[in-house]
């Protein structure tokens, strides 16, 4: 197959028709089959030298060369492609290292195996062009829903045609009764496109909580022209899923924009989700609030926050707590799936139990350590007091105000109180030292004797070995592993030290050791309240 002037505008005119089917650059297609030509010139001229093939894009004429590159002497090796400066000025005047000598060579006649090999490389590069536009064009889609059709089933997974390109459903992906046929449309979220070696994957999703987000911005014009936002989703795909929204027009009713005129909006989303429920829920910026709608229908009677360890206790009537918790705690889960909070669900039963144990516990600690009856314990933690710190060093007027103290007892009550405070002060203290710790560490300001004790019980005896704490080791803190929360117990967190005293305390022992200059410290602080105020201008 010689390339004559008979067949060159055949190669423009299979460029443009390949092209077209494959909705590619026909430029691209010129390139590969120039790549084609060139290979098997190769073949035919020996494989060291460097042919080159230039189609003309008007008249198809296939023009090939052979380049020669100038290199250093000790840089020859491939006597095809390369030559010295002495043996390229018998081609060119002053020649230098790494200028190209260009000859055009005949056009080569390509036998029944070259001509296979080009159709193949054709073939290869037309593939990777087509694989490079489906990723350019399904990477810009990725986050949005897609209509297809259903090809087939592979092993659960279902293969579905969207259009210039297959895409995967995988069987995790699918609503768990769903079942589809050939030709069946489909309606997917397109979770994610990656680009593999055997062309660009389109993974879809019915299960992802951005699915129904997605349906809901098409149901709602309000969501999609930005004046009801979805601040939060958490489904059991198929069963049931809850849904935050807010709207930023007050006028406006989230939660009945969402429902629309006898429920069609919503309706239309349960129906593409084979009849999951859908509970849509006001958002607050208050978390307890927040969460009292989250775990709607059931009655919330309290709600205790713990913002460090992001849990929250729920106390609920008796008669809730089946409702609250819901079948297989579904409905608990999904709560704290919406709030990113663990929810401790507990009835208003087990609550009193546990407040009427903390009070009987507080109760015998004022009885054994201030020698009281049972009564005037009672008394001082019924009035708030819950350690002895508060009653030794409490303003005397709030002892007063207690019935049957008069000011001699209120001054006995904190005399004892001091005295007792004093002497597990001295205890600590004694034992620190015999556990080897330095005055340096007991004399630092900020730490008691029985921190110190609790320091050096773990080694750290010295304010060398304090300073080089994290501020989480001494205050504890939470870690996440594989989405699961694990507590990391603090060395002074029985002392209720909070992470942000621990890195105080450390610090300040890191410049009384000279480990850290004040005025950089003091100047880098001044820096970032600087960028938090730019950034608030911006805003």
């Amino acid at each position: 197959m010689a390339i004559t002037s008979a067949n060159q505008l055949e190669l423009l005119q299979t460029a443009e028709a390949v092209a077209r089917e494959k909705m590619i650059d026909p430029g691209l297609v010129v390139e590969a089959m120039e790549e084609s030509l060139a290979r098997a010139a190769k073949s035919r001229y020996g494989s060291e030298m460097d042919i080159r093939v230039k189609i003309d894009r008007k008249t198809g004429r296939a023009t090939f060369t052979r380049v020669r590159t100038v290199v250093a002497d000790e840089d020859l090796e491939n006597y095809q492609a390369e030559m010295t400066v002495d043996t390229a000025k018998q081609y060119m005047a002053n020649p230098e290292v790494g200028d190209q000598f260009v000859e055009e060579v005949p056009p080569v006649d390509l036998g029944r195996i070259a001509a296979q090999s080009a159709k193949q490389v054709i073939l290869q590069k037309v593939r990777e062009a087509e694989r490079d536009r489906q990723y350019d064009e399904f990477i810009d889609r990725k986050g949005t829903i897609i209509n297809g059709v259903v090809k087939r089933e592979e092993y659960g997974n279902v293969i579905v045609d969207v259009g210039r390109g297959e895409a995967i459903l995988r069987r995790n992906e699918k609503i768990g009764r769903e079942s589809y046929r050939p030709n069946d449309r489909i309606r997917c979220y397109i979770k994610d496109v990656r680009r593999e070696t055997r062309g660009p994957q389109i993974f879809l999703s019915r299960t992802a909580p951005e699915f129904m987000s997605e349906l809901f911005k098409m149901e709602v014009p309000e969501i999609y022209d930005g004046i009801i936002e979805i601040k939060a989703v958490a489904r059991d795909p198929g069963s049931r899923a809850k849904i935050a929204v807010v709207s930023f027009d007050g006028s406006i009713d989230p939660v009945g924009a969402c429902v629309g005129m006898r429920g069609s909006r919503v309706q239309a989303v349960v129906n593409e989700l084979q009849g999951e429920k859908i509970d849509i829920i006001p958002w607050n910026e208050d978390v307890p609030t927040f969460l009292v709608n989250a775990l709607q229908p059931a009655e919330v009677s309290k709600v205790v926050l713990d913002e460090d360890a992001e849990r929250i206790e729920v106390v609920v009537p008796d008669e809730q707590l089946s409702l609250a918790i819901g079948r297989r705690g579904q409905n608990v889960r999904l709560a704290s799936q919406l709030t990113a909070l663990d929810i401790d669900i507990m009835t208003e039963s087990d609550d009193s139990a546990r407040r009427q144990k903390e009070f009987e516990e507080r109760t015998k600690l004022f009885m054994d350590t201030l020698d009281l009856d049972e009564f005037f314990a009672q008394l001082l933690v019924s009035e708030g007091f819950t350690n002895l710190e508060e009653v030794a060093y409490v303003e005397l007027d709030e002892l007063l105000v207690i019935d049957g103290v008069d000011e001699s007892t209120a001054d006995e009550l904190q005399t004892r109180a001091r005295e007792f405070l004093e002497e597990q002060a001295r205890k600590a203290l004694e034992a620190a030292r015999e556990l080897g710790a330095e005055d340096s560490l007991i004399e630092f300001d900020g730490l008691t004797p029985q921190m110190v004790e609790a320091l050096a019980k773990d080694g750290i005896k010295t304010l060398e070995d304090f300073a080089t704490c994290a501020d989480w080791e001494l205050a504890g803190g939470w870690t996440t592993v594989n989405g699961e929360r694990s507590k990391d117990d603090g060395l002074l967190e029985e002392f209720d030290v909070s992470l942000e005293e621990a890195q105080n305390l450390v610090m300040t022992a890191r410049i009384l050791l000279g480990w850290v200059d004040p005025e950089e410290l003091a100047a880098d602080a001044e820096e970032d309240v600087d960028a938090d105020e730019e950034d608030g201008e911006d805003v």
